[in-house]
């Protein structure tokens, strides 16, 4: 299962997240990773993705990627909220248990056209 959330440019940034009936296809023990339908965020403003996990995860097993078309997955954040070298300090992550965030302060169109995901890394198969 692949939640992600896209940004577009327009006037503003709308971030597109993965439907909730997604949850529903999972391999029981699983475990679930559920991002909400969609966020909204003017450009300069900031934008906030919340990543839910079906059990609680230790806070150093969640990681963020940003995929750009026709690109590999860049790893943003790791252990919660650890930025990879590179990261805009723009990207900051949070949370605990089963609840995380990714937070996009001072959107930029340069974050046009990415895809996000949040990654439990607490369990296999490794989820998104």
């Amino acid at each position: 299962m692949i939640c992600r959330a896209e940004l577009h440019v327009t006037d503003c940034v709308c971030l597109h997240m993965c439907p909730l009936l997604h949850v529903f296809v999972c391999v029981r023990g699983q475990i679930t990773v559920t991002q909400p339908a969609a966020v909204r965020a003017d450009l300069g403003g900031s934008a906030t993705i919340s990543c839910r996990t079906s059990q609680n995860i230790y806070s150093n097993y969640l990681a963020w990627y940003q995929q750009k078309d026709g690109q590999t997955p860049k790893l943003l954040i790791y252990t919660t909220s650890t930025r990879e070298s590179g990261t805009p300090s723009r990207f900051t992550g949070s949370g605990s248990n089963s609840d995380f965030t990714l937070t996009i302060s001072g959107v930029q169109a340069e974050d046009d056209a990415g895809v996000y995901y949040c990654q439990q890394r607490n369990s296999f198969p490794l989820t998104q």
